[in-house]
């Protein structure tokens, strides 16, 4: 297959997570930040200034180590990155889990018009929020992370250290992505669990953040836009096979 312009994929082992000090803006940067964060709201009033961890640096320590230096930020300074001549350009940080069935697919979620990526398919995941000062943020963290955004998105609750940590994306805007792989489950299992999910939350009035789920084992089964990573993911995924129960 061709993997798409300046996608990474780094399989790893184990990584180590690096703070840096906060970013300090020109008063210009911040005036361009502010405005830009103003229009997009006024776009999609979903939006909100949550705190992130933003990625500043990926470095192979090990042969199947990775280092990422990450600061602490909110949502606001990613528009940054559209803005032409910025000073500041931070990438995201954000976990994703790879959930499989016991037939060798993968679970791709297509995210709801409401959001801010309305009908783009990606694996169930989010931002990394920073933990609380003082405290670390490390590989445990993020697996935690992880495996909490999968039971929010799909239903599949599952302790989190049924995840094992499996490969790294990096984007071509520079936005890194630490992927952990879940258990197979069958087919039925996991659509029965997203449909509870859904039921449950429009019963209480709110709308999921995943509108659908597919089971692919390819790029080429999805109709519509994709994260960049999902193809080459989704080929590493078929090529590796299944992991074990």
């Amino acid at each position: 297959m061709t993997r798409p312009r300046g996608v990474d994929l780094f399989d790893v082992d184990r990584l180590r997570l690096v703070e840096e000090p906060p970013f300090r803006l020109s008063p210009e940067d911040r005036r361009a930040m502010d405005a830009a964060w103003a229009a997009a709201v006024h776009a999609n009033p979903t939006l909100f200034d949550g705190p992130v961890a933003g990625c500043t640096a990926v470095e192979r320590e090990e042969p199947r180590v990775l280092v990422l230096n990450w600061v602490r930020a909110t949502y606001r300074y990613y528009v940054l990155r559209r803005v032409p001549g910025a000073g500041v350009r931070l990438p995201s940080l954000f976990v994703a889990v790879a959930q499989p069935s016991t037939d060798g697919r993968l679970l791709v979620g297509r995210m709801a018009p409401w959001t801010t990526s309305p009908g783009r398919w990606q694996l169930p995941g989010g931002s990394v929020e920073p933990p609380p000062e003082g405290e670390l943020l490390d590989q445990d963290v993020l697996r935690r992370h992880a495996a909490r955004e999968l039971a929010e998105e799909t239903g599949i609750d599952l302790p989190d250290d049924r995840l094992t940590l499996w490969q790294v994306t990096r984007g071509e805007n520079g936005s890194v992505g630490v992927l952990f792989r879940a258990p197979p489950r069958p087919a039925p299992w996991l659509y029965e669990r997203f449909g509870i999910l859904t039921s449950a939350e429009r019963a209480l009035g709110r709308e999921p953040e995943l509108d659908r789920i597919v089971l692919a084992g390819a790029a080429t089964d999805l109709t519509g836009r994709q994260v960049p990573y999902l193809a080459p993911v989704l080929d590493r995924h078929g090529r590796s096979g299944p992991p074990g129960p």
